[in-house]
């Protein structure tokens, strides 16, 4: 990819314009978001922006990668941007009749569009399109570890729903160069400090290391060091 050219700018961390979505698919995909990841004593997908996020990602092949130093976004081009087209055009579709699904469920149960309902209807509705419970809150678990949250996961064929929840946390958790984690929302809530921007990934402006383990023994680390499972 160093040899890709960039062909877009960065995502407008205040742009609210819609690059794929009507209005009303924005509002309801806004709503949704923000049932998949509420708002309350922290900011939810809403105030993230994960709807811009999906926006974007949705418009074409223009937002997929991100240069290496934030500067914009790479141009793809031959079979891998015909691919991507095709994968993009089919999330595209699922996104739109997945919208027309959330109001003709949302008819059918309350007698308005989905984004008119109150946040208990939109959950009911959104439980019935999953076929599951609503989750509960994600918490620490009672031996003081962390729940684990898949954020990063392939989206092809997958249906609306679950394409939604993949995306809300991407919109969420990931980088804002893409359009969401607006304010660097996502990482406040689980305490991560992050890069204030992907070229001080790249300088070595921003860096882990103080969250390593400094001073450690080999032997503690690797088993053979200390006389187990064999030579």
């Amino acid at each position: 990819m160093a040899d890709w050219p960039v062909v877009l700018a960065p995502v407008d961390p205040d742009s609210e314009d819609r690059l794929f979505f009507t209005e009303h698919e924005w509002d309801t995909i806004d709503a949704a978001t923000a049932r998949i990841i509420p708002t309350d004593h922290h900011p939810g997908a809403r105030e993230a922006r994960a709807v811009r996020f999906i926006d974007r990602y949705l418009s074409g092949i223009g937002h997929v990668y991100a240069a290496a130093d934030g500067s914009g976004f790479l141009g793809m081009s031959g079979k891998l941007a015909d691919a991507w087209r095709g994968r993009i055009a089919d999330l595209g579709e699922t996104y739109r009749q997945g919208v027309r699904d959330l109001d003709a469920n949302a008819h059918r149960r309350f007698g308005a569009d989905f984004v008119s309902l109150c946040d208990e209807d939109q959950d009911a509705v959104l439980e019935q399109m999953s076929g599951a419970p609503k989750p509960a809150p994600v918490a620490l678990t009672s031996d003081g570890g962390n729940p684990t949250i898949q954020v990063y996961a392939f989206d092809d064929g997958l249906d609306f729903f679950d394409a939604l929840v993949t995306h809300t946390r991407q919109g969420f958790y990931g980088d804002p160069v893409y359009g969401g984690n607006h304010d660097r929302a996502g990482w406040t809530v689980i305490g991560f400090p992050g890069p204030e921007s992907l070229k001080d990934t790249m300088d070595g402006t921003y860096s882990v290391r103080e969250y390593y383990v400094q001073d450690y023994d080999w032997r503690d680390l690797i088993p053979h060091l200390r006389g187990e499972g064999g030579s």
